[in-house]
């Protein structure tokens, strides 16, 4: 069963352009074939550049837990050099509809 899947992650590196870019070719690399979107909001401050991925959708996983084993096993070294901090939420999916009492 899918789940609702909320993800962000804050990436930083000294200053060298096209971060935003970067982080997205990224995520599209470990994520592929998983049905989420991002949005990437890129900032430069103190010869820093920012970049924080709010990424959502639906996805297998059904914890916390099991997204961060799946991230260990298919993010690449970029992804940890740059990752600063990140928090997720996964919202199982519940069987039938409230409504109708199905299962």
């Amino acid at each position: 069963m899918n789940n609702e899947t909320f993800l962000d992650f804050c990436f930083v590196r000294e200053a060298s352009g096209n971060f935003a870019l970067e982080v997205d070719q990224m995520l599209t690399e470990l994520f592929k074939g998983v049905r989420l979107n991002w949005y990437l909001d890129e900032k430069n401050e103190g010869g820093m550049d920012i970049v924080v991925a709010e990424v959502k959708g639906m996805s297998k996983w059904e914890s916390e837990d099991e997204t961060i084993d799946f991230i260990e096993d298919h993010a690449d070294d970029s992804f940890w050099r740059n990752l600063q901090g990140y928090q997720m939420y996964i919202y199982p999916a519940k069987g039938g509809c409230s409504s109708c009492g199905t299962h």
